[in-house]
């Protein structure tokens, strides 16, 4: 046995034995328990001994705020972009990018050019500076998944004020919402929630900055994150395991896991789903379901459809056939059915049908 075998069996043995003592152990079991249980009560009531008024005029309660969710490169700066066309509301755009849109200095120029007819994204966010006070940089990263119970008193803050200082109707469109959702939906219980999705393969080709570098037969290898894939994957894979590299090595899964996990998220938490294609196809009849989900009689379809660009459809049939995609997506859909159990619960069903 070499050396370096026999220094790492040494420290193995020592933090098993670290692990085992009592001390650390009991330590640890009461930290599992501690972060693992469920608050019983769901709901706050009246002190029996005092009455107290409601806050009025919480930006938590307004019900003509909407908020927007989608993945990136989903399409999401194209359906922001019709809000922003109308007159009586304000549209942010991706409120908690690192580029700190409230801050002058820091937010820079730059315009992706993919952004067809969108000049800046930060128009709105001009005179909201002190924002920097409650804005955490971590939020783009860190503590991706947020269920109904997750506690951030800055975002919510952040969100307030941004809600606080539109000029009617608060249209907040967000890259980095879509498992925080059932956060959000308790804690702006009167808000409009609106998710905006795409073919996943397109939206993969729209991921790789250097197609021919990173072209189906060596991506696994060459691979470079430019849109959060691997931050995204190493956050979330504490909920989702399978989002770990370790266990899904092509990027091409990970991508898919995270895509359709988003998706069954947003149909889960929101009012309305829209393709992207759809969108663009038929943006009239989409914008008139919109316009009526959002009861917003004053909203302008027509300004709106004046900002829609035409896409490409189909454009993955340039980087590999079907078998390709059709190959990993299989994959994935197999373990989400494991992961949640799915067809096991079908499989459950048509049993008891046949009873």
């Amino acid at each position: 046995m070499s050396l370096k075998h026999m220094i790492k069996n040494k420290a193995i043995d020592l933090f098993k034995k670290f692990l085992s003592h009592e001390d650390v152990s009991d330590l640890f079991s009461k930290k599992v328990r501690a972060a693992t249980q469920h608050v019983g009560i769901k709901e706050n009531t009246s002190s029996p001994y005092f009455n107290y008024q409601k806050l009025e005029h919480q930006p938590a309660l307004k019900s003509d705020v909407v908020f927007i969710t989608g993945r990136f490169r989903s399409g999401s700066s194209v359906f922001w972009n019709l809000f922003r066309a109308q007159p009586d509301c304000t549209a942010y755009y991706e409120p908690f990018n690192e580029r700190r849109w409230f801050d002058i200095e820091h937010r820079g120029q730059f315009v992706d050019s993919s952004h067809k007819g969108i000049q800046d994204y930060w128009t709105e966010y001009d005179n909201l500076g002190h924002l920097s006070h409650v804005y955490d940089e971590k939020w783009i990263n860190t503590a991706l998944h947020m269920d109904e119970y997750s506690y951030d008193s800055n975002m919510r803050a952040f969100i307030n004020s941004l809600i606080e200082h539109s000029k009617g109707r608060s249209i907040l469109q967000f890259n980095r919402i879509d498992f925080r959702l059932p956060w959000l939906k308790k804690n702006y219980p009167n808000a409009k929630f609106l998710h905006i999705y795409r073919n996943p393969r397109d939206q993969w080709l729209s991921f790789l900055t250097d197609k021919q570098k990173m072209n189906s037969a060596e991506v696994h290898e060459t691979y470079q994150d430019a849109f959060y894939l691997d931050v995204w994957c190493k956050d979330l894979a504490k909920q989702f395991p399978f989002l770990s590299p370790a266990v899904t090595a092509h990027p091409y899964m990970r991508f898919y896991y995270l895509w359709k996990l988003s998706y069954l998220y947003g149909i889960k938490y929101c009012d309305y789903s829209v393709p992207l294609e759809r969108l663009t196809s038929a943006p009239i009849e989409e914008l008139n379901t919109i316009k009526s989900i959002l009861n917003w009689t004053e909203f302008d379809i027509q300004k709106s459809v004046a900002k829609i660009e035409s896409i490409t459809m189909d454009k993955w049939r340039t980087y590999a056939d079907e078998s390709w995609f059709l190959e990993k997506e299989q994959i994935c859909e197999a373990e989400l059915d494991c992961f949640f159990n799915t067809s096991l619960a079908n499989n459950n069903v048509n049993q008891m049908g046949t009873l």
